[in-house]
């Protein structure tokens, strides 16, 4: 597409701190470079996600002010910026940006919304009056979906119209994460004995549960030599190492921390887990396959779809004893494990290699496509 000049994306989120949406954005803005500006909001102010952009991509942070229970006043707030900064499209990400969808109507710009998931307010199920907002305020927009199972919500319970929905898989590099771990790490963090390593990335927040994750370890390492990994940050690392400490495992877990490059660690898992309460199309998962990990999981989400046919036998109902038994039988049979971590690398580079995002995205930040263009788009992804 020939352009004079780059189209401008005013993307806001509920938080731009490193999670999967944001590195999602991260992702795609790195691909395409100069081909788009980015004005970069973040509700809360966190901005640690920028970080992570390549140098040389166009991207700059508003500070907009934002007033807790001041509906009326953010909708005008954020009306004068969309005026003022005339982007050619706003791309907000889920329930925290509502009141943007809100303050484009009736259309101030071309609206793009994206639906990652639900916090631990909605685990359970859909709040209603949260149903009739995104309702009135996506009616209109483009929807843009990572998982099946948000699309079914989107079309079903929000009941909003099948052509604005777009349903777009996660996808990664998997050359990047088909490499050797990094040894000198590994030897560093303890990890290079000869015990099987189980591993996780993720937020350490409430809804990822991750004390179900260190109460299925304490089970499986009762009876097995074994460790476990756990690749990332957030508010809940305090408790969680307190837990660990309490359960007696502190010499057996390691907590890195937020890391810039977790394929670095990832080669070094025998086994990837996911304890979450609620997901959608975890990157976690797909990094995990492209590396050639067998997933034990807890059943959320798309994972059971996401995996390989050998591995869906080990995602499970969300409770410590089933996570544990799935780590455990493949603990048990190593060449079994070995069989299926092969199988999710060659179905990630079949299936959620991110060429096929990136074409996708392209067409959804580059304007609206003809309904014909636009089938043959979903199809391809």
């Amino acid at each position: 597409m020939s352009q004079s000049s780059p189209r401008t994306l005013l993307h806001v989120f509920p938080s731009f701190a490193i999670g999967g949406a944001q590195m999602r954005m991260v992702q795609l803005a790195n691909h395409f470079g100069p081909r788009y500006r980015h004005l970069i909001i973040s509700m809360n102010g966190n901005c640690d996600a920028l970080g992570r952009l390549a140098p040389d991509i166009d991207a700059r942070q508003l500070e907009i002010p934002v007033r807790k229970s001041g509906l009326w006043s953010n909708l005008n707030t954020f009306r004068q910026v969309l005026k003022d900064e005339r982007p050619d499209l706003l791309v907000t990400s889920n329930w925290g940006t509502i009141e943007w969808a809100l303050a484009n109507i009736p259309g101030l710009c071309p609206h793009l919304h994206m639906e990652d998931g639900f916090g631990p307010d909605e685990v359970a199920r859909q709040l209603p009056r949260r149903v009739m907002t995104r309702r009135l305020a996506l009616r209109r927009t483009t929807v843009m979906l990572p998982s099946q199972t948000l699309y079914s919500i989107a079309r079903n319970v929000w009941h909003l119209p099948k052509d604005r929905l777009r349903h777009i898989p996660n996808g990664v590099d998997c050359r990047r994460f088909g490499g050797q771990a990094d040894d000198g790490l590994a030897a560093r963090l303890g990890l290079n004995g000869p015990e099987p390593v189980i591993g996780t990335v993720a937020t350490l927040r409430s809804e990822k549960n991750l004390s179900r994750l260190l109460k299925a370890f304490a089970l499986v390492s009762a009876t097995r030599p074994a460790r476990l990994v756990i690749i990332g940050d957030g508010p809940d690392m305090p408790c969680l190492t307190t837990l660990a400490r309490v359960l007696g495992l502190t010499d057996r877990v390691v907590f890195t921390g937020a890391m810039a490059a977790p394929e670095s660690l990832l080669p070094a898992f025998t086994i990837f887990a996911l304890s979450s309460n609620t997901e959608q199309m975890p990157l976690s998962v797909l990094e995990a396959m492209a590396a050639g990990k067998p997933v034990a999981a807890t059943d959320v989400g798309d994972v059971r779809d996401m995996v390989c046919r050998e591995n869906r036998p080990f995602v499970v109902a969300p409770r410590t004893q089933a996570l544990a038994q799935s780590i455990g039988a493949l603990l048990d049979d190593p060449a079994q494990a070995g069989r299926i971590g092969a199988a999710n690398a060659d179905h990630a580079r079949a299936t959620f290699d991110e060429s096929l995002m990136f074409l996708a995205y392209g067409a959804l930040f580059d304007g609206p496509t003809p309904a014909r263009t636009r089938r043959t788009l979903s199809s391809q992804v």
